[in-house]
């Protein structure tokens, strides 16, 4: 797997709901022609080694060793090094499993040396036996900060150290206004061979917007001939996972999938919606744009894939 290999479909992805659609994707194309570009504003320097939590969760999660239970990190995981830190005072409040630390030296490692980030990770995904190509959204510096009422937080002192407590008053993405999308993800925007491109159910403000915040991509797909269909994080009025809808509450918005599609309104053509909510779909189609029903929660490897499959075929129809 190279990662100049033609890609038709392209996924937008954060970490744990968008690995789960990215996952039923994967076993659909099983080759390179699927890209998935992840998140990066969530990236972090702990204990001196640089962090890619959602560049991770795709790794693990579409090369079946991620811990299905947490959603997070390696299945049949030690934590004897956070132990060992726990007792001579260390800091414990982001856990680094023993065998994932491995990924975060090897990365560190390769950065300090000059590598890019996106031909680490398509490296990592050749190793862990991933077909697909998963890149960073950017291999520049981008940020997710928090403004908060007690101040500005970074995104993991806001996301796992707080766990959400904080109330957002608005996001900001350091270094968006210089951050350009990584070579492999500008020239399949780029390409006449791209068909369709999927936002995933990731948290639109935390996961997907940072993507969207680099330099000229919300253009790029605004111009893209390819179909750009977003698939609902929300069902029923809440959020299937994560604090999307609390996220929602704190900007402004009314927690609704009408609420998201309206959001992203501006650049998609369809939009699938939980069949639950199927008495938003006049509201939504009253914006332009075409939409889809399906289940869109996913519990197993079935239903991910037949999002997934449901997806897809939405896309034909556009």
């Amino acid at each position: 797997m190279g990662i100049n290999s033609p890609v038709t479909h392209l996924a937008l992805s954060g970490g744990i709901g968008g690995a789960k659609l990215a996952l039923g994707l994967e076993h659909i194309f099983n080759s390179p022609k699927l890209m998935i570009a992840g998140n990066t504003g969530d990236d972090f320097e702990h204990f001196g080694l640089n962090i890619s939590p959602d560049l991770d969760t795709l790794l693990y999660t579409l090369s079946g060793k991620s811990d299905l239970e947490r959603g997070w990190g390696l299945a049949n995981e030690t934590w004897s090094f956070m132990k060992a830190m726990k007792e001579i005072g260390g800091e414990t409040w982001f856990q680094l499993g023993d065998r994932d630390l491995a990924i975060h030296v090897e990365r560190t490692r390769r950065l300090h040396e000059g590598e890019r980030l996106s031909l680490i990770t398509s490296s990592f995904c050749r190793k862990l036996g991933v077909k697909s190509q998963i890149v960073p959204a950017t291999d520049d510096s981008l940020k997710t900060l928090v403004k908060t009422p007690e101040g500005i937080l970074s995104f993991q002192h806001y996301f796992v150290k707080d766990q959400c407590r904080a109330k957002i008053i608005a996001l900001q993405f350091d270094g968006s206004e210089n951050a350009q999308p990584c070579s492999a993800l500008e020239k399949v925007l780029e390409s006449l061979l791209l068909k369709t491109v999927v936002v995933c159910p990731s948290n639109p403000f935390l996961s997907i917007d940072p993507i969207l915040a680099i330099l000229g991509l919300r253009k790029k797909l605004k111009k893209s001939k390819a179909r750009i269909i977003a698939v609902s994080p929300i069902v029923g009025g809440n959020a299937v996972k994560g604090p999307t809808a609390n996220n929602m509450r704190d900007l402004g918005f009314t927690v609704s999938a009408c609420s998201i599609a309206k959001y992203y309104s501006d650049f998609i053509d369809g939009f699938i919606l939980d069949k639950r909510d199927e008495k938003e779909i006049a509201e939504i189609e009253s914006l332009g744009i075409r939409v889809g029903l399906a289940d869109t929660i996913m519990t197993d490897l079935q239903s991910k894939i037949k999002l997934a499959e449901d997806v897809l075929r939405f896309s034909e129809t556009l």
